[in-house]
């Protein structure tokens, strides 16, 4: 029997079979504001409250001290956390930009290629216990690199210690927006990071610029039977949720 993460994301764990495969990693995929960063965040907070499961979000595409703004708005205290050693943010938005950083945990513009990003991850992750990961993003950790061979490197490199590390790992990878019906559907940024990755989430947006739905789309999930529909999501006071297609549409 597959052992469970449960995501604390309303709704989903009942299209997973109750939640990510343990130790496996989760590419998370979607358009600018879609809900990427929130999802991500929900899963840490779920496990550091609810599951005395510690976990590290690694930053690379905004300030550790935005985010900690705005995720009070859903009451998620991550300094609190933080204080307690149960949470831990590692800085690399700052090391890309080549700005210095005034957190404990941060990259050095010298430590953006992917094993010394690794080595940064996991010593973080082992002094706190770690049990969850987030990356945020795979773009942006490979922002340096025009040759998207050494990026499919370093994704396969990153899969491949994420795989080892004990943890439940989530990636996220940023996509253009993508119209339904039209074309063939984007999975991920490099072509590679949907085949190296255990599950698969889709972020859309449906609808028009005064009025878009977000949706979510399981593309896959390794030794979990899961839904095949694209169903609406929503961001509320309290997080993200995935609704089903029937209380919607009924």
């Amino acid at each position: 029997m597959v052992e469970r993460a449960t995501t604390g994301i309303h709704g989903l764990d009942d299209l997973i079979e109750g939640g990510f495969p343990r130790n496996r990693t989760i590419l998370v995929a979607g358009a600018c504001g879609t809900g990427k960063s929130i999802f991500s965040m929900q899963y840490l907070y779920h496990g550091i409250t609810q599951c005395n499961e510690p976990g590290v979000f690694v930053t690379f595409d905004e300030a550790p001290e935005n985010i900690r703004s705005d995720m009070l708005r859903f009451g998620w205290n991550l300094q609190e956390l933080e204080s307690h050693n149960s949470f831990a943010m590692i800085d690399g938005a700052s090391a890309r930009a080549g700005t210095p950083s005034t957190e404990q945990n941060a990259l050095q513009p010298t430590q953006l290629d992917i094993n010394r990003v690794l080595t940064e991850v996991l010593t973080v992750a082992r002094r706190i216990g770690a049990k969850r990961l987030v990356i945020d993003s795979i773009p942006a950790l490979g922002f340096q690199l025009n040759d998207e061979h050494e990026i499919r490197k370093i994704i396969l490199r990153l899969s491949q210690v994420l795989s080892k590390s004990g943890m439940t790992s989530i990636i996220t990878t940023e996509l253009p927006e993508q119209p339904t019906g039209q074309g063939q559907m984007i999975f991920s940024k490099y072509g590679v990071e949907e085949y190296i990755a255990d599950g698969v989430l889709l972020f859309g947006l449906i609808g028009t610029s005064s009025k878009a739905d977000r949706t979510v789309y399981i593309r896959k999930m390794r030794g979990t039977n899961h839904s095949g529909a694209i169903h609406p999501s929503a961001i509320t006071e309290n997080g993200f949720v995935v609704k089903k297609v029937e209380d919607v549409f009924r």
